[in-house]
């Protein structure tokens, strides 16, 4: 007769086998932190090797997917590995992967026209730790070669920069790193691997804020990191040791956005491109950031680089529009819109807007700001799903009715 526990007991002890009654579609949600093994030498194997699960910090089967699918789309194209990292945020990544491939003494070339947190991280944190970062204009590759000495680790950029949508050569910014024998680190949250992907062009790591794009539905944070397989296990081991490990629920949400990432993009970049041209016209807009727009500096590069569709090349889906007045003017054109929402980040099916010296950049000063080319009026739309006519009626409605006038 089987032993008889006591109710306590019989209430922990239940099954935790799932009937296999057929394979699931997708990935289901493996809420839990810690797996079980036969002996103590099965657990002490999975943690010595690395295969397996055993604890959701170490490893798990959500974020380890969404990982795996990302490498598969960044590196589809490649004709070697690269492997995928998932983490808790775009900055746990962007962290953890300099945490990971610097050390005290080694200097830094970084785009002067970086994300705001990326540019304190660099510019605060990590030089309290002995790294030292120059920031340069990363359109000017003489510029950045000049930059790099013996000791430069890595050359970090954005595909697509933040807000004034740059363009970076990628294949020259890798030729300058490599000769160096440094890294090339690419932050493509701007472009995702449905516009350009990074590694097919030099870089030796990619790296997403997935909470845009990737995921896609302003619903799931997370972040993620594709490299080859000695600099993900680098930037593996780091992660392990700091703890930005990505919840399984983030992870579904974040893998299930893939799904329809090439045909979210593919309407948020034309609807983009069309709003970037309409708004351009208007007699209060000072200027327009789009690489659709024939005169912006990176359109040229943008159809070298970026996928082409029947829709036309993908030059991202963040429109940065400056009104004339400065500062004030800005502020009223985003708070006199009505369909787009003033909201963070990006990249989700409602278009977000924000005034950015006093958002996304705050972090960076005046003197800051206008050496990234950022104007203090500059407002970043983050184009979603809308038509595209009503996205357009309301900014030059907001523009017209705005009380600032140069």
């Amino acid at each position: 007769m089987a032993q008889q526990y006591g109710e306590h007991t019989r209430a922990v002890r239940t099954s935790t086998v799932a009937p296999e009654a057929g394979a699931p579609v997708r990935v289901p949600v493996y809420r839990t932190t810690t797996y079980a093994f036969e002996t103590s030498q099965d657990y002490a194997d999975a943690l010595d090797r690395g295969d397996g699960y055993s604890y959701a910090r170490i490893d798990a089967p959500n974020s380890e997917a969404f990982a795996s699918a990302v490498a598969e789309l960044e590196g589809a194209r490649l004709d070697h590995e690269v492997r995928g990292q998932a983490f808790a945020s775009g900055m746990a990544a962007i962290s953890t992967a300099l945490l990971a491939l610097t050390r005290a003494g080694a200097h830094v070339v970084a785009s002067r026209a970086i994300y705001g947190n990326t540019h304190s991280l660099l510019d605060g944190l990590l030089r309290r730790f002995g790294v030292e970062t120059d920031f340069v204009d990363i359109t000017d590759v003489d510029a950045v070669r000049a930059a790099v000495r013996p000791d430069t680790a890595l050359v970090f950029t954005e595909t697509l920069s933040n807000p004034g949508m740059l363009v970076s050569d990628l294949p020259a910014l890798a030729a300058a790193a490599h000769e160096a024998d440094a890294l090339l680190v690419v932050d493509s949250t701007f472009a995702s691997p449905a516009v350009c992907r990074p590694l097919e062009h030099g870089a030796d790591v990619v790296l997403h804020s997935a909470t845009k794009y990737l995921g896609g539905h302003s619903d799931a944070t997370g972040g993620v990191v594709v490299a080859r397989p000695d600099l993900a296990d680098r930037i593996r081991s780091a992660r392990i040791d700091l703890g930005p490990c990505l919840a399984a629920d983030e992870a579904f949400l974040l893998h299930r956005g893939l799904e329809t990432l090439p045909l979210r993009m593919a309407r948020q970049c034309a609807t983009a491109a069309e709003f970037a041209a309409a708004v351009l016209r208007h007699p209060a807009v000072a200027r327009v950031d789009h690489p659709s727009l024939p005169d912006h500096q990176g359109h040229e590069l943008a159809r070298k680089l970026f996928d082409t569709g029947p829709e036309g090349t993908r030059c991202g889906a963040v429109v940065t529009v400056t009104p004339r007045g400065g500062r004030e003017a800005g502020t009223a054109f985003a708070d006199g819109l009505r369909l787009a929402t003033i909201a963070a980040s990006l990249g989700g099916t409602h278009t977000l807007v924000g005034h950015v010296a006093s958002t996304s950049h705050r972090q960076l000063s005046d003197e800051a700001l206008r050496a990234a080319g950022i104007a203090p009026g500059a407002v970043r739309f983050s184009i979603g799903l809308e038509d595209p006519a009503d996205l357009i009626a309301d900014a030059l409605r907001a523009l017209d009715e705005s009380p600032v006038k140069e």
